[in-house]
């Protein structure tokens, strides 16, 4: 390679710094303005979090003791509407949006709904909770893939049990919904994929509740097979 041929490959390899250099001397002040901008959001997030979205969520949690009292008791009504001054939790969702406890809520008024058969009241809800718990988040899977059963729409109580079970991952909850799982698989005469299940239950959860009969389950689909 040439002297000359050197000298041209150093300065067309330099001309990429050189270009990101003049693009920060030419743009300095939109980059600054952008920097101040983000800093600003950032600074009023911090506000928000801390004036007034951390009071609300003291104050939606001190409200609701007297709906999960009534829920505990299963007295849904009350629970739902509330009762004597104190709010119910859909007042709760309603009132303080966007805290933990208006989002503990949505799980709380789905199984009430639940539990008085208004079925699609309590799909609602149960699939509005976007909680963090993720034993709360299966059972709420759940509790909608048993809604959707009570309305014989076994297609989506099949993707909720499915959800359900992978979201608990544990040997208490996941032998429960594939069971139910398994049940669904039946109503639909997918005896193979019943079988499946179930199986699935003996191998990998073998001490569950669940595991003690279920050869009986996939004998029964077996046959069918």
């Amino acid at each position: 390679m040439s002297t000359t041929q050197a000298n041209t490959k150093i300065v067309n390899e330099d001309k990429p710094a050189k270009q990101t250099g003049n693009f920060v001397r030419e743009n300095r002040k939109s980059l600054l303005v952008i920097a101040g901008v983000i800093v600003l959001l950032a600074a009023i997030y911090l506000i928000y979090l801390k004036a007034y979205l951390g009071p609300r969520e003291v104050e939606a949690a001190d409200q609701m003791h007297v709906a999960q009292d009534f829920w505990a008791k299963k007295d849904w009504d009350k629970a739902i509407k509330g009762d004597a001054g104190y709010p119910g939790f859909e007042k709760i969702i309603s009132e303080y949006s966007n805290t933990k406890a208006a989002n503990l809520a949505y799980f709380y008024v789905g199984v009430a709904y639940l539990n008085k058969g208004e079925y699609r009241k309590a799909i609602d809800n149960l699939t509005s909770y976007r909680g963090d718990d993720y034993i709360v988040a299966a059972e709420a899977l759940g509790a909608a893939g048993d809604a959707y059963v009570e309305l014989k729409d076994y297609d989506n109580a099949e993707t909720y049990f499915k959800k359900a079970a992978d979201k608990a991952s544990n040997a208490f909850l996941s032998p429960m919904f594939l069971k139910k799982l398994g049940l669904v698989y039946e109503e639909k005469k997918d005896n193979k994929a019943a079988a499946d299940t179930y199986k699935k239950i003996k191998t990998d959860y073998p001490e569950s509740a669940e595991a003690q009969n279920i050869d009986e389950y996939i004998a029964r689909v077996e046959a069918q097979l």
